[in-house]
């Protein structure tokens, strides 16, 4: 090796010289070489044989043992020839044979990889033609579908076998690769391909569907931060969300219909602003129209807009469109109310099938114990607010347990619950009465004129029930610690009083608005006799008797008008609502955040421990923000007649409300000390709901059957009643037949039968689908029953 390292090209020159005068004498080891080169050559196709035989085996999968034993033997063959031909060929070389058969040598080593390599390729194709060509049979495709449905069932319900987890792995991996191997291999005979394009669609299509629910899920607004609270909170705190947010759905569709319907098109092809009378700033108040305050009063140029109800024209017809103004404002505020009820009542009916047959508490905390966790959660902040739940869940039913096994003093809890009854009453009673005088004070004061009084003389009775709504339910709380309920009942109590207490406010209020629509009305009749007397004074002292010139023109704000007494409905719901939010969110404010950050940066230098003593930190109050939220869209839906922009107002409070309020909660907020499970549907505060849906609309319905609208503003001006709309379009765009036939079905002899019909079977299917709900517990109870006597045998 030494000598070929220092080597130089004379003397490779020399060798191969050398090499060449003894061409003859190696003629004789070449007709020796031929038989050996013959031999390499056999070798390599054997080789090519062996693992094209060993492909077609592992690919058919039928014989996979013999191929092997064939491979090993083969390979053994070739080596002892290998080793035969080596020996053979060492005893007749020399010095300078055995360099040139080494350089032969590492040539016919690259040549035997590149030809290993194009044999595989061969065989691989070689074996996938054979395996296209034979075809599975049929008997064995059915054994095949049967084994691969077999081990999709155990994949399925591997988790509930009473195994090892250790076992439950090596049988999973085992039947997944099963699945996976064979489910396609049942596709490649002829005519089976469909079978494998039907697997790989059907998994597709469930990837599909699992991915859809998700987006579905991550669609819906604030689903996150909601979890987040009930985590935190308990599901008692979650459920108020999640009822604002359904309130906000709600209000989101009635702010379409009164945006869409009315508010646009007489925008856009109604007169514009200044062309009549209802439509123009008088003069007396174009001065401060724009001033700050007047348009926080909702009066100015705020009034005169597409907001309120006088605005707007009560021609038949307006623009090139054709668009029916009346009849789209009068049906439009009938729908709203209409599918207001409707949604409610749905809603209600889902909750009671959702609701069954009752929660099943056998053995709760061994099911909370071992299957509350999520083993899919990868994310640390979702961890942390899993944990929260779990630690809630177990605090709701350890106060559930307690509450069932508690042993009470009858008699001192019946005097302590009928002396907090007594107390909630004169509450009630006081605010009623303290409602009653400030409404007949703020009459008082618009007789003589609001302009000779301050800010709070005319904002008096919105800040008096703003401020009564904020006071009394702290006081009605402090008034349930006697009676000594469950938290879930004590909430309902809670709900109740704070529900009379705004019903009574509510109705004070309405009944005080209904004196001042009277007092309107007579002002209306002297307006009326004093524009008569105008018109005819301008006439007579500007145009002769006998003359034919025009009529005078006389700008719009110069011309008297009424008092339009929907428009001041209007506005005061419109004030009312603004006043309560902004009450709503300075509570929040000041009554949370800086409550919270006092205790929280104080306690270190008080004299007594402020987070546990006074003041501490506030807890959420459930039912007075959801007393608000009810009686709030009692508002709209009894104020949107008259006030077009009020569901858009409502919107914007429940957006803000959702974002403020989840801030406050998490950041200012503690847990209830009793945190305790709510029910499972909400149909107690949809029951609420309804019920002030019904008396919202009493005053509405009275107002727009009884009382004659105003002869000067509005889309119902010139009638004496704002129904007549119905007719007038019967009259003048269908035949005559369908008007008498409108008219026969509107009779009041046909439709109390029929309402007296419609109560009769929903008491009819209220009886029947309680006696199914106390089957169902019964069936319950015996399934229970018979599950212990086995558990005994």
């Amino acid at each position: 090796d030494k000598e070929r390292k220092k080597a130089t090209p004379r003397t490779r020159r020399g060798h191969a010289r050398g090499r060449a005068r003894r061409g003859g004498e190696e003629d004789g080891d070449d007709d020796e070489d031929g038989p050996r080169r013959a031999g390499h050559r056999r070798h390599r196709n054997r080789r090519g044989r062996g693992r094209a035989s060993g492909n077609e085996g592992s690919d058919s999968e039928v014989e996979p043992r013999k191929t092997r034993k064939n491979q090993a033997n083969q390979k053994s063959k070739e080596d002892g020839e290998e080793e035969e031909d080596e020996k053979g060929c060492k005893s007749g070389k020399g010095k300078n044979e055995k360099k040139q058969d080494k350089k032969s040598d590492k040539k016919g080593k690259k040549e035997k990889a590149n030809k290993k390599k194009k044999d595989k390729k061969k065989s691989g194709s070689g074996s996938d033609s054979d395996s296209e060509e034979e075809p599975i049979t049929e008997e064995e495709l059915a054994k095949l579908k049967e084994e691969v449905e077999e081990k999709k069932k155990l994949i399925a319900t591997l988790r509930n076998k009473p195994w090892k987890m250790k076992k439950k792995l090596s049988v999973l991996k085992e039947a997944q690769l099963f699945v996976e191997k064979f489910e396609g291999a049942l596709g490649k005979g002829k005519g089976k391909k469909f079978y494998a394009y039907k697997v790989m669609m059907t998994k597709k299509w469930m990837k599909f569907q699992r991915d859809f629910e998700n987006f579905k899920t991550a669609c819906i607004p604030w689903e996150m931060k909601i979890k987040e609270i009930e985590s935190h909170f308990g599901s008692s705190v979650a459920s108020y969300f999640i009822f604002l947010r359904w309130m906000y759905g709600i209000n989101m569709i009635l702010f379409g219909l009164t945006f869409g319907l009315v508010m646009v098109p007489e925008a856009l092809m109604g007169k514009p602003y200044g062309s009549l009378p209802r439509k123009t700033v008088p003069r007396a108040e174009e001065a401060s129209a724009m001033n700050f305050a007047t348009l926080w009063d909702f009066s100015g140029f705020a009034q005169y807009s597409v907001l309120f109800y006088g605005y707007y024209n009560n021609q038949r017809t307006i623009g090139w469109l054709k668009f029916r103004m009346p009849l789209s404002y009068f049906l439009v505020g009938v729908g709203t109310i209409g599918y207001s009820f409707m949604i409610v009542i749905r809603t209600m009916a889902r909750n009671a099938n959702e609701d069954g047959g009752g929660d099943d508490t056998s053995f709760n905390f061994s099911w909370k114990m071992f299957t509350s966790w999520d083993y899919l959660i990868g994310n640390p902040e979702t961890a942390d607010n899993k944990f929260a739940s779990i630690t809630t869940s177990f605090k709701e039913a350890i106060v559930e347990e307690q509450e069932s096994r508690k042993e009470e003093n009858i008699h001192l809890t019946r005097f302590l619950r009928v002396l907090a009854n007594f107390l909630a009453l004169c509450t009630l009673a006081g605010s009623g009465y303290l409602i009653f005088f400030v409404v007949r004070r703020s009459q008082k004061f618009a007789l003589e004129g609001l302009e000779n009084y301050g800010w709070w003389e005319r904002n008096e009775v919105n800040m008096v029930m703003s401020l009564l709504g904020m006071f009394c339910p702290t006081l009605f709380d402090v008034i349930s610690s006697l009676e000594n309920y469950h938290p879930r009942i004590a909430l309902r109590w809670q709900l109740g009083r704070i529900f009379a207490l705004f019903l009574g406010n509510l109705y004070t209020f309405i009944i005080a608005l209904m004196d001042e629509i009277n007092l309107k009305l007579e002002e209306e009749k002297i307006v009326k006799y004093n524009m008569t007397i105008w018109e005819a004074s301008l006439y007579n002292g500007t145009i002769p008797e006998n003359s034919t010139a025009p009529p005078i023109q006389v700008d719009p704000a110069d011309v008297p008008r009424g008092p339009c007494w929907e428009t001041m409905v209007g506005q005061e719901f419109v004030r009312l609502t603004v006043s309560d939010t902004m009450t709503t969110y300075i509570t929040i404010l000041i009554g949370d955040f800086l409550r919270a950050v006092f205790v929280r940066f104080f306690n270190y230098c008080w004299c007594w421990d402020l987070e546990y003593g006074f003041p501490s930190y506030s807890e959420f109050d459930i039912s007075g923000n959801v007393l608000g939220l009810i009686f709030n869209q009692g508002m709209i839906w009894m104020g949107s007649f008259y006030a077009p922009c009020l569901p858009a107002i409502n919107v914007f409070r429940l957006h803000t409300s959702m974002y403020l309020q989840c801030w406050a909660v998490m950041c200012c907020n503690v847990p209830q000390e009793r945190v305790f499970k709510a029910s499972r549907s909400n149909n107690f505060y949809m029951a609420m709901l309804l019920f002030i849906l019904f008396l919202s609309t009493l005053p509405a319905v009275y107002t727009i059957v009884s009382i004659p609208p105003s002869f000067d503003c509005g889309p119902f001006s010139g009638k004496t009643r704002m129904f007549e709309v119905i007719s007038e379009t019967l009259e003048h765009d269908f035949p005559s037949w369908f008007g008498k036939v409108f008219g026969y079905a509107s009779n009041p002899g046909l439709i109390l039968p029929f309402i007296l019909l419609m109560v009769l079977s929903i008491y009819y299917l209220n009886a029947t689908s309680k006696s199914y709900k106390e089957a169902n517990l019964e069936l319950k109870k015996k399934l229970q029953t018979s599950r212990r006597k086995q558990k005994k045998k």
